[in-house]
């Protein structure tokens, strides 16, 4: 649906414009620079040979890397993302071709060919996508969309046309038996037998069938009855309270099958994640060593009892672990060890208890600060937990979810997360798995880096940790 030609043909043919633009700007501009080596102005100006292998470098670097693929670009700060790696590693191998074929090319030069493409890339992605928000379903070719049935599952397809209507998608209305289901305000052309007819009426291009399960005896022949107009024809199988985190068609042979769960983390995903744990968890583990030193003897002469406390939690895959932690609480032997300051009401965790009269006058402060959490760079160290993903939960705690909050286990845990950025402990414990699927769905390396940042601020300024 999203493969739109013109699109990917613009912004191609516009990327190589500009980087053929910043290559001829950044040689006008090097003779004019007051810094640098002084050269004669016939040296800097590039033979065609050099604008043939940046266009080629640029126009395969960029399709080899997706920066053309709508499917992945569809948030700006996904295809922005992916615009300046891109142009990162293709301005290296264009380098490297240079250092090989033609050498005295000044570096300066290519320095500021890099910065003036890399700005012009930019600045030409934000004017084409504020150009297609305004335009993008109403300009010419645009895809007229129709979704038979506005149930649950329709009104989800719905949403999605109409967020990514800059594509050129253009919702027309539903079709749907009931007169009285909720068409977000878009026309509803009545029974699923009319569907031809409408699509002949109002010129659709794409109709999409979001029937339940039960309605699917419906489909077979409407669809045969489309077979003759030019029309694309796609159905969203009503399986959205199967599907774990990602979903994709195969083929085996002649048989099509729909896959409901794969891992949430592809190998070299996972291999990245774990290689930045093992590099950042080391060094962290080693410049926090003078810390763990002076706050176990601070607690050892603020109140009897063992210095680490260790608790079973739950990590990935369901997998129990002993998340290890410096002591906050008086000790108490008969104390049962799942048993922890948290408010329950109707029957849901809500959050810890700020004045928990257990809590140690230094273990306050190790909470306020998020101190208490520094002994975890061993258990990111062997493997037990990451340095950012969902919070592990107490066995006790699992026992009470619904089935849908279990995806959150799809990934390694973490010791910092995206709901903990987003509230920390001020925000109901059974409401942040929503916030934890967002980290799943969107992770990437780049959102690791951001929530850490994100979590040193919230650390300082000491929000929501009690």
């Amino acid at each position: 649906m999203f493969r739109r030609v013109s699109i990917r043909a613009a912004l191609f043919l516009g990327d190589l414009t500009i980087i053929a633009l910043a290559l001829f700007m950044a040689s006008w501009l090097r003779p004019q620079l007051s810094f640098g080596r002084p050269m004669p102005i016939e040296n800097v100006w590039l033979t065609w040979p050099i604008y043939a292998m940046g266009l080629v470098i640029w126009g395969g670097g960029f399709f080899l890397m997706d920066v053309y693929n709508l499917h992945k670009n569809l948030r700006l700060l996904d295809e922005l993302q992916r615009l300046i790696l891109a142009h990162v590693a293709t301005w290296l191998a264009a380098a490297g071709c240079l250092y090989f074929t033609y050498r005295d090319t000044s570096r300066l030069q290519m320095v500021t060919f890099f910065l003036i493409s890399l700005l012009a890339l930019i600045g030409y992605r934000l004017l084409f996508r504020l150009f297609l928000r305004f335009f993008g379903d109403r300009r010419y070719g645009a895809r007229r969309v129709l979704i038979v049935g506005a149930g649950k599952v329709g009104r989800s397809v719905a949403h999605m046309v109409i967020k990514n209507r800059w594509t050129g998608l253009r919702l027309i209305g539903f079709i749907d038996d009931n007169l009285n289901v909720d068409t977000l305000g878009y026309p509803n052309f009545g029974q699923v037998q009319q569907t031809v007819e409408v699509v002949n009426t109002h010129h659709i291009n794409e109709v999409i069938f979001a029937l339940p399960r039960y309605a699917h005896t419906k489909l077979a022949n409407v669809v045969v009855g489309l077979q003759h107009l030019k029309v694309n024809v796609r159905v969203v199988p009503d399986f959205f309270d199967l599907v774990f985190l990602r979903s994709a068609v195969e083929d085996l042979g002649d048989i099509h099958m729909v896959t409901l769960r794969e891992p949430a983390l592809d190998p070299l995903q996972r291999a990245i994640k774990r290689g930045f744990d093992l590099m950042v968890g080391s060094v962290g583990l080693v410049l926090s060593l003078p810390f763990i030193g002076l706050i176990a003897i601070a607690i050892k002469f603020d109140s009897p009892g063992p210095i680490i406390f260790s608790q079973l939690r739950v990590g990935e895959n369901g997998r129990l672990f002993r998340i290890l932690k410096f002591r906050t609480m008086y000790h108490d032997p008969d104390m049962v060890e799942d048993d922890i300051s948290y408010k329950v009401i109707d029957g849901q965790p809500l959050h810890k208890f700020y004045d928990d009269p257990r809590v140690t006058k230094f273990g306050h402060f190790l909470r306020k600060t998020s101190l208490d959490e520094l002994p975890q760079f061993i258990n990111i160290l062997r493997g037990d937990m990451s340095l950012v993903g969902p919070r592990p939960e107490l066995p006790w705690l699992v026992d009470k979810y619904e089935p849908w909050q279990r995806k959150r286990f799809e990934v390694p845990q973490g010791l910092t997360g995206w709901w903990q950025v987003n509230g920390r402990a001020d925000k109901p414990m059974h409401l942040n798995t929503a916030d934890d699927l967002y980290y799943i769905k969107n992770y990437s390396l780049w959102l690791d880096i951001q929530i850490l940042w994100r979590t040193v601020r919230a650390v300082i300024e000491r929000r929501g940790s009690y």
